[in-house]
C-alpha cells in the first residue's frame, strides 16, 4: 500500500500531477492540481491506492481528512474515485460534511456529474458515518444550521455558496439564527 508520496512536482495534468520521488515519478490523481504548489516545489501528500481490473491509480491528498473523505465516498455503490475526487474538488471537507450531515443532497447536485439520484444515495449511506466522524463540524452545529441553510437559499446563493459562508460561522452555538444567517450575509457581501 501506497500511504503517502513526498517528492518534487514535475509536471500537471488535467486531473492529476507528476511527482518524482527518488528516481521514480509517481501520477497521482489530486482534486485540484493547480493547488498543489508549483513546479519544482516539494510536495507532500496523502494518498489511496485504488486497484480495479483494468486499472491501478494513486489519489493524492493534502490532508488526511480530505483522504478520509475520499474512502468513505468511494465505499458508496456506484461511486468511483473520479466522482469522489469532483466532490472535493467543488467542496472543501467542511462543506461536504456539512451537506451529508444536514441531508442537502442539492448540494452534491452541483458537483459535475452527481445527479439526484447518486447524491440522496450519498447522504443517506453516510449521514451517520459523517455524523460520528471528526470534522471541524459538529453535528449539533450542522443540524442547527440547516434553518440557515434554507433562508440562503430563498435568497437566491446556491448550495455551495450557502455551505461555505455556513463553515465560515464562528461559533454557531452561541449565535441566534438571526446573527447566523447576518454573518453569512456578510460573507457573501450581501450585506
Amino acid at each position: 500500500m501506497i500511504a503517502g508520496i513526498e517528492g518534487i512536482l514535475e509536471a500537471y495534468g488535467v486531473d492529476y500531477i507528476i511527482v518524482k520521488a527518488g528516481s521514480i515519478s509517481f501520477q497521482v490523481y489530486v482534486p485540484s492540481p493547480a493547488s498543489t504548489g508549483s513546479i519544482g516545489e516539494r510536495v507532500k501528500l496523502h494518498t489511496s491506492l485504488q486497484l480495479k481490473e483494468s486499472f491501478i491509480g494513486v489519489y493524492g491528498f493534502a490532508t488526511t481528512e480530505e483522504l478520509e473523505l475520499f474512502e468513505m465516498v468511494i465505499c458508496i455503490s456506484g461511486i468511483g474515485p473520479k466522482a469522489a475526487l469532483a466532490m472535493l474538488a467543488t467542496m472543501s471537507p467542511d462543506q461536504l460534511s456539512l451537506a451529508i450531515v444536514s441531508g442537502d443532497s442539492g448540494a452534491l447536485t452541483e458537483v459535475p456529474g452527481i445527479g439526484p439520484k447518486i447524491a440522496k444515495r450519498v447522504v443517506l449511506e453516510l449521514k451517520d458515518k459523517m455524523a460520528n466522524w471528526q470534522s471541524t463540524i459538529t453535528a449539533t452545529g450542522v443540524s442547527d444550521n440547516s434553518e440557515v441553510m434554507a433562508a440562503l437559499k430563498s435568497l437566491g446563493y446556491t448550495a455551495s455558496e450557502a455551505l461555505s459562508a455556513i463553515a465560515s460561522i464562528p461559533n454557531p452555538e452561541d449565535l441566534t439564527l438571526e446573527d447566523r444567517i447576518k454573518h453569512c450575509l456578510q460573507q457573501l457581501g450581501g450585506i
